[in-house]
């Protein structure tokens, strides 16, 4: 069984838009926030947490909606669509608000945005799996991530070149050529999208390869009755799926310690992004645009041999290589005064242990639910990934206002390596072994 790259680089389209949409809002909203309305570190960091609130809800809510929506065109596309769309139009309001010192404005356009985001991560992200065998998803998501990392690789480009005074200038940048390619970016992805993935037609597909392969195909028969459903007319009003299934303990308490490893690393990574922009113009004198290229440009250099290191030494294994390279780079952040080759140096490990983490984590999640289920585990992923991001914006935040910018990286680091600890104890959620490779199977257990 071999993944069908084609397909997943076209899937991975909406997680391109959704990332390119979340680089530019970690680093410029909140310089905009700093320079344009002069708030607060510490309020900066709620701020930064607003959408994680928002999204903590609405995140599982629609993964769950979208497990039991049937339309023609799909169960995830409908929200990836409109999500889109909606977002897109809504842009607009924020480089106005910051020209015209509309504080209000700023946020009912910033909210806007953020409803219309969290409306259609969760289906973006689980049409992913809907799409590929079990057995495939880490490389799968090693293709999905990569896409992310152009996105947010593409719009850190546009802000060095378009933003050339928007650390240390002497004159407010104008941040609307940023948003407008943002917005250009974001409804060109979603469009081609749309035009080469008929998503029925691929779950059908995908079906029939597990199917070939001899893969187990309880959520293939799920989607087997989507399509029966679509074919006869009855697409619109289908029930929804079962309620989830009840996991055996020992596999509840491995999705626990997963979900509890996506926390702390979310605790540690998410303070690092929220806050680098600030970090850097305050601590080291240089532009955050460079160094965060760097460090992405690892990770996407990194996606594709990642997965295929899942696919030998197993998810858990290539997960804990990355916590270890990601403690690394923050524990060694602390120590830079200044901008140097060094320091580049760490951010690559900084990209390539993310990949490493990244690419392995939701597939672990996902592994331990059914077909029917795939969009309410995706919820629960990301639910814990962005509790974590509600919170941390605000201690480190408060942190670097009220101690010190410093506290920065040592704050990122302790979480960072609570994540390893837990993720040691994981014993579920590696792809199941392929025929033949029996060995493989003593350190698994998915059933």
């Amino acid at each position: 069984m071999k993944l069908n790259y084609k397909r997943t680089f076209f899937v991975g389209l909406a997680f391109m838009s959704i990332c390119a949409f979340w680089q530019v809002y970690d680093n410029i909203v909140p310089l905009i926030l700093k320079e344009s309305f002069g708030v607060d570190d510490a309020l900066i960091g709620v701020v930064m947490a607003l959408d994680n609130i928002l999204a903590l809800f609405m995140l599982p809510l629609f993964g769950k909606l979208s497990d039991g929506t049937r339309t023609r065109i799909g169960r995830r596309m409908p929200y990836i669509l409109a999500g889109t769309a909606v977002a897109v139009l809504c842009l607009v309001l924020m480089p106005l608000a910051e020209a015209m010192d509309s504080l209000p404005l700023f946020f009912v356009g910033l909210g806007l945005v953020l409803v219309a985001m969290a409306t259609y991560r969760s289906p973006a992200v689980a049409l992913m799996p809907d799409v590929t065998p079990k057995p495939l998803r880490s490389q799968g998501n090693a293709v999905i991530n990569l896409m992310g990392a152009v996105g947010g690789m593409l719009m850190l480009l546009t802000m060095q070149l378009l933003l050339p005074s928007a650390v240390g200038g002497s004159y407010r940048p104008n941040y609307a050529p940023v948003f407008a390619t943002l917005g250009l970016v974001m409804a060109l992805c979603v469009a081609v999208l749309f035009w080469k993935i008929k998503e029925p037609a691929c779950v059908e597909e995908m079906r029939r390869e597990s199917e070939a392969a001899g893969v187990s195909p309880d959520e293939e028969e799920d989607e087997a009755a989507d399509g029966a459903a679509k074919a006869s007319g009855e697409a619109a009003n289908a029930a929804p799926t079962a309620p989830a299934s009840k996991l055996p303990a020992p596999v509840l308490r491995s999705l626990v310690l997963i979900l509890a490893s996506v926390f702390l690393w979310f605790m540690g990574y998410n303070a690092v992004i929220s806050g680098f922009s600030r970090y850097a113009t305050q601590e080291l004198q240089g532009s955050f645009s460079m160094i965060l290229m760097v460090c992405t440009g690892a990770a996407i250099l990194s996606y594709l041999p990642v997965g295929m290191v899942a696919a030998r030494i197993g998810r858990k294994k290539t997960i804990l290589v990355g916590i270890a390279l990601l403690f690394t780079a923050f524990f060694a952040g602390g120590f830079f005064h200044a901008v140097t080759p060094l320091l580049y140096l760490f951010f690559v490990f900084a990209g390539v242990g993310w990949a490493f983490i990244n690419v392995n984590s939701y597939p672990m999640v996902v592994e331990l639910s059914a077909g029917s289920e795939v969009g309410r585990y995706t919820g629960y992923y990301y639910t814990v990934s962005m509790a974590a991001q509600i919170v941390t914006p605000i201690v480190s935040g408060f942190l670097m206002g009220h101690v010190g910018y410093r506290t920065l990286f040592p704050y990122a680091a302790v979480f960072v390596a609570g994540s390893f600890v837990t993720m040691c104890l994981v014993r579920h959620g590696d792809a199941k072994p392929q025929p033949k490779r029996g060995l493989e199977a003593l350190d698994q257990g998915d059933d």
